[in-house]
Order: C-alpha cells, then sequence, then structure tokens
C-alpha cells in the first residue's frame, strides 16, 4: 500500500514538474513519430530537402476516376520534423488542360500546368505531383528534364500556365 502512495505521490510530483506546454509537445513529437513510422507502403516518395529543417513530400492512394480516365485523386504526404499533412487533391491528366486542385479552408485553387515546359520554384511542386499521379513511373523525377516524355505524350510544352482561386462563402 505505501509503495502505492509513493509511486502516485511520485507520479503527481513529476506531472506537477513537467509544464503543460512540454508535456503536449513531447505528445505531439510522439504522435508525429508513430505516424513517420507508419507510412503507406505505397507512399513514393517526389521531394526531400534539409533546408534548414528537414521535410519530405510524397504521394500515395492515386486512384482513376470511374466517369473520367483523365482525372485521378490522391493524398499527398508532406512531412516535416515539426508536422504531418495529409491533404486529399486531384489532377486532370488531359492533353488539352492538364491541371491540379487543391484546396485550403478558404479556397480552391485550379493550377493550369504546361507538362514538359519551363518548371521554377514557384511550379516545381505541381509538376512533381501532377508527374507522379499522371506517369507514375516517372514520379520522382526531376520534371525540368520531361520535356522530351511530355512531347511523346503529346503535350505541346508551350501552354501557359495560369492559376484560378475560387473563394468559399465564409463559414
Amino acid at each position: 500500500m505505501r509503495a502505492a502512495c509513493w509511486i502516485s505521490s511520485l507520479s503527481l510530483l513529476t506531472i506537477s514538474v513537467v509544464p503543460p506546454g512540454m508535456a503536449e509537445q513531447s505528445l505531439r513529437q510522439k504522435v508525429l513519430e508513430e505516424m513517420r513510422a507508419s507510412r503507406p507502403a505505397d507512399l513514393v516518395v517526389l521531394e526531400t530537402r534539409e533546408l534548414g529543417r528537414p521535410s519530405m513530400l510524397g504521394i500515395f492512394a492515386i486512384e482513376v476516376d470511374s466517369a473520367d480516365p483523365d482525372l485521378r485523386r490522391y493524398k499527398l504526404w508532406r512531412e516535416s520534423s515539426e508536422n504531418l499533412i495529409i491533404p486529399t487533391e486531384s489532377v486532370s491528366c488531359s492533353r488539352t488542360e492538364p491541371m491540379r486542385v487543391t484546396r485550403d479552408q478558404s479556397a480552391i485553387y485550379l493550377q493550369r500546368l504546361n507538362p514538359g515546359g519551363l518548371v521554377t520554384a514557384a511550379n516545381r511542386e505541381n509538376h512533381l505531383v501532377w508527374w507522379a499521379a499522371c506517369e507514375p513511373k516517372l514520379a520522382g523525377k526531376d520534371p525540368s528534364g520531361l520535356t522530351e516524355q511530355a512531347k511523346a505524350l503529346g503535350f505541346s510544352t508551350l501552354q501557359v500556365e495560369s492559376q484560378e482561386v475560387l473563394r468559399l462563402p465564409s463559414q
């Protein structure tokens, strides 16, 4: 009985010594580590970065739409040292209007792409994701070097890239 009281007292002392924010942070780190350890089996790593903090972008669960064979749905795996985000997105693999569709809490973003065209820091992720979803055998390859593959697939490589933002109503 005394041992049980002593252990309970020690637990209470430990809890009172660890600030609530640290306990929360420790729990968050533990959950993130568990999530990283249970990456999906079909996850394809598209890009890793080590600039300041390590981060990784991957794609998994790619599905072809049953009504539109040019449409793909997929999940992204955005992993960093302090967070893991898994959004569901889609792309159009259409030869006439290739596009990536993303969203956040306030808007839907339609990003029209030019497969095989100029890849910059601003559109690199769009191209990485588009190629991985539409042409999985090229997933993770540098999209700036895929001009010949794009032409072989029927893309002009001369399409104008643009973004359209559709604002969602406030909730």
